[in-house]
């Protein structure tokens, strides 16, 4: 029996998302999972076909529900909304530049039960050395196992519980942005749910690299900013 709905928006990043992918499979818990390919380029959809062929999981292209070009994560969290809430299961949201640990969805689950307000909750984020990073890096001092925060979780590896999932339709996201976990951890606690993070589940991240382009925030900002104002990119 599932114990979740586990999804991965995919924009090309092949190589790491073929890690995230296999990182999720290895995982200790039953879920379904989902990949949804955004429009990525020829190679990486043909390879995505394949590999959920032979590796099991579920693939969409969203090609097969929209003409809106990527990026589309408001229909991605709309449509995946609507399968866990068919399942009364949990939402857990594993990005493409991210690998969980085999226990790590353990962790999520455990920690959701029994929290009755719990809208969301994310595992922190770490780098190859294990130190905290973007976009945690606000947490990077804290010792404790784990916080309810008011400040904004990410989606990296993030759980939402089924109570909140029922309580809030992302059909109703603002098309115009290109994020939303911001906007959505903003809502939990105008309703009067909780948000976690996790600071004894850690993933590894590997910034920005579902979308590289955005590394150009630290290598070349005047660049990073032409592009986030000229082409109306990276809308929060």
């Amino acid at each position: 029996m599932n114990k979740a709905i586990v999804i991965t928006p995919v924009k090309n990043a092949l190589e790491n998302t073929l890690k995230t992918i296999e990182a999720i499979l290895a995982n200790e818990q039953k879920v379904h999972y989902v990949v949804y390919n955004d429009f990525s380029d020829e190679q990486t959809s043909k390879t995505l076909a394949e590999k959920s062929v032979s590796m099991g999981f579920e693939l969409i292209n969203l090609a097969d529900l929209t003409t809106s070009p990527s990026p589309n994560y408001n229909i991605v969290l709309a449509h995946a909304q609507n399968i866990a809430l068919a399942q009364n299961l949990p939402l857990i949201v594993v990005e493409s530049d991210v690998e969980i640990k085999k226990d790590t969805f353990t962790k999520l689950l455990d920690f959701m039960k029994g929290r009755q307000q719990l809208a969301m909750a994310g595992a922190v984020t770490v780098d190859n050395e294990g130190k905290v990073n973007f976009p945690y890096l606000k947490f990077s001092k804290h010792k404790q196992a784990f916080e309810s925060t008011k400040r904004s979780l990410s989606f990296c590896c993030t759980l939402m519980s089924p109570s909140f999932l029922k309580a809030y339709s992302f059909a109703n996201l603002d098309r115009s942005k290109d994020w939303y976990d911001t906007i959505i951890s903003k809502k939990a606690l105008e309703l009067n749910f909780e948000n976690y993070i996790l600071l004894d589940t850690p993933v590894l991240h590997k910034a920005h690299g579902s979308r590289p382009w955005k590394q150009l925030k630290y290598s070349n900002p005047i660049k990073y900013y032409w592009y986030k104002f000229t082409k109306g990119r990276d809308k929060i």
